[in-house]
């Protein structure tokens, strides 16, 4: 991999890092995130672009720490119903909203 894609990989990861601040709500940056993931995995970019957006844009913008802080204050509070709802809501609906934008990229082509 050549020294200008890892610069293009710190651009795209700070870029997501400032959206993701000036969005601040982990479900909907999560939801957003997994349908583009589908969406650009369907679309079989080359090997550099595919990492400068899944490892550079996507990592940063749906981080996994946002969503473990947002269990842990659930915990924390003592909701463990709902820790379970969350856990569980949060990931299914990151599945299906995967498979949703690789199902769009799909019928685009």
């Amino acid at each position: 991999m050549k020294i200008s894609n890892f610069i293009y990989i710190l651009l795209v990861a700070y870029l997501a890092t400032f959206l993701r601040l000036t969005i601040n709500n982990n479900f909907f940056i999560s939801i957003i995130g997994s349908f583009f993931v589908g969406f650009f995995i369907r679309r079989r970019l080359s090997y550099s672009t595919e990492k400068i957006l899944l490892s550079g844009f996507f990592s940063c913008f749906t981080s996994f720490s946002g969503f473990i802080y947002f269990l842990y204050t659930t915990l924390d509070q003592g909701n463990w119903i709902k820790f379970i709802i969350f856990f569980n809501l949060i990931i299914i609906v990151n599945l299906f909203t995967m498979l949703f934008g690789f199902w769009i990229s799909r019928k685009i082509t």
